[in-house]
């Protein structure tokens, strides 16, 4: 089943253009588990919305309900300020050479963090630029430059091969002491209010403001991608952050039910309260008309993911264009080859030079 589902996919890849042609199907038959999320298109009163005016509307009182949910982030930003700590070039027979360096940077004042800044070696103009976000893993960084964990995770250092500026940074889950519950316990105590993704949502945030820094990055081709850890805060940042204009999220859980997304360091169990009354297919309809591709395994995502695509694509259709879709590879929860190349084919289409 799997290795017909990746050749089936490696037959697109070499006979259509990204990214359209196999990604807005719906399943053969929705897995009994599948949420049924209702429809965008009604406003507070239950009246329908048809026309983009009335959904811009609803847009805006959608987004102040998440940020307010969230707690706002109201620290300053300071100006970014590149500190370059290592350098060196990684060199290939086969790739292009890439300039990895490991930088840091103030988020919020009297706070640095640290991510590793890839670059193709070659001059060539302003280039797009992307954040790249880590899994849950105690490499944190070093996964997405390429220098540990699994390499088909290293989107930092294979999009610089392809042409791309991209940042990794560290999520504040693995600075300071203790294990990730004080880790977290302490920002929360520090942040009264707020969730841990409000905070992870304003370091992403600050991630694209070092892209959008950079004299060789074309500021209006801007993109985000990352896996389980990384795919949750990319549907945040995508939805809530507009200069980001194409993004992968990969085995995220689409659904806030299809994974761990009550936990303390993401919404909490406020999630589980009686008046908790937004979902996620909120947050794909605020990322429209950008682009927006959900990859799963039948893990965190899948088939079931589906009905929360759907619904969004009704908001995409007031604007005349749909860049949003559901990727199955049925792998799991990782992302096998076949799903890494299409995932950059997708950024690679959609920033590109217009």
């Amino acid at each position: 089943m799997l290795g017909a589902a990746i050749s089936s996919l490696a037959l697109v890849l070499a006979a259509a253009p990204p990214p359209l042609a196999d990604v807005q199907t719906p399943p053969r038959q929705l897995p009994a588990d599948a949420p049924r999320p209702g429809s965008l298109l009604v406003d507070r009163q239950g009246r329908p919305i048809d026309s983009l005016a009335a959904w811009q509307r609803r847009r805006a009182e959608l987004r102040a309900a998440w940020l307010d949910f969230l707690g706002r982030m109201d620290a300053d930003r300071p100006p970014i300020r590149l500190e370059i700590v290592e350098s060196e070039t990684v060199r290939s027979a086969e790739k292009p050479d890439v300039i990895r360096q490991l930088v840091r940077y103030q988020s919020e004042p009297g706070e640095t963090v640290r991510a590793y800044l890839l670059r193709p070696a070659a001059e060539a103009g302003r280039r797009p630029g992307v954040v790249a976000l880590h899994s849950t893993t105690d490499e944190t960084i070093r996964q997405p430059a390429g220098l540990a964990g699994d390499p088909h995770l290293a989107f930092g250092l294979h999009l610089a091969q392809r042409g791309m500026v991209v940042v990794c940074p560290e999520c504040f889950l693995w600075r300071g002491p203790g294990d990730l519950q004080d880790r977290t316990q302490r920002w929360l105590d520090s942040h009264p209010g707020k969730k841990g993704l409000a905070k992870m949502l304003f370091d992403a945030s600050r991630a694209v403001d070092v892209l959008a820094s950079l004299p060789d990055v074309d500021a209006d081709r801007l993109g985000a991608i990352g896996h389980s850890l990384g795919g949750k805060e990319v549907l945040y940042l995508a939805a809530l952050d507009e200069r980001v204009r194409a993004a992968v999220s990969s085995e995220g859980g689409i659904d806030i039910g299809f994974s761990n997304w009550d936990a303390d360091w993401y919404l909490s169990r406020a999630v589980h309260e009686r008046d908790f009354a937004r979902g996620h297919h909120e947050l794909l309809a605020l990322v429209a008309p950008r682009a927006f591709l959900l990859v799963g395994g039948d893990s965190a995502d899948g088939d079931r993911s589906w009905p929360h695509v759907a619904r969004a694509l009704e908001v995409y259709d007031l604007f005349g264009r749909r860049p949003l879709g559901l990727l199955n590879h049925r792998a799991g929860h990782s992302l096998p080859a076949d799903a890494e190349e299409r995932a950059y084919l997708w950024l690679e289409h959609y920033l590109a030079d217009e």
